[in-house]
């Protein structure tokens, strides 16, 4: 018998819908990887704020795949109407490996940027 390694988590979206998330595969993950690595060099919370939604719905492209817009290849409107930021921050968290509303993460970056 298999052993799962990793952990499977169901969330519901703010239209009712259930959305069941699991670790990217490494193709998924370079691609949001890329998109991250965007978030570090933003000027303003709007850049920001929009690369958090692109990395999301990434997330959830292979079962939802009206969240993402291929054309435009980042997150589409309809995403926008069932996310919302705790979403967003589960979202990331189990899919991407990234936790980004830590209160330690919070606290660590808030006594770096205070040394700076």
């Amino acid at each position: 018998m298999a052993t799962t390694v990793y952990t499977v988590e169901e969330i519901s979206l703010q239209n009712g819908e259930t959305a069941t998330l699991k670790p990217l595969v490494i193709k998924s993950l370079r691609k949001f990887m890329k998109i991250m690595e965007g978030f570090g060099q933003t000027t303003d919370e709007e850049q920001g704020f929009e690369i958090l939604l692109d990395a999301a719905a990434l997330c959830l492209k292979k079962d939802y795949p009206a969240f993402w817009d291929n054309d435009g290849d980042k997150h589409s409107e309809a995403f926008e109407e069932v996310a919302d930021m705790p979403t967003i921050y589960k979202i990331l968290d189990v899919c991407g490996g990234i936790k980004l509303n830590d209160p330690n993460l919070l606290a660590a970056a808030t006594e770096a940027l205070g040394k700076n």
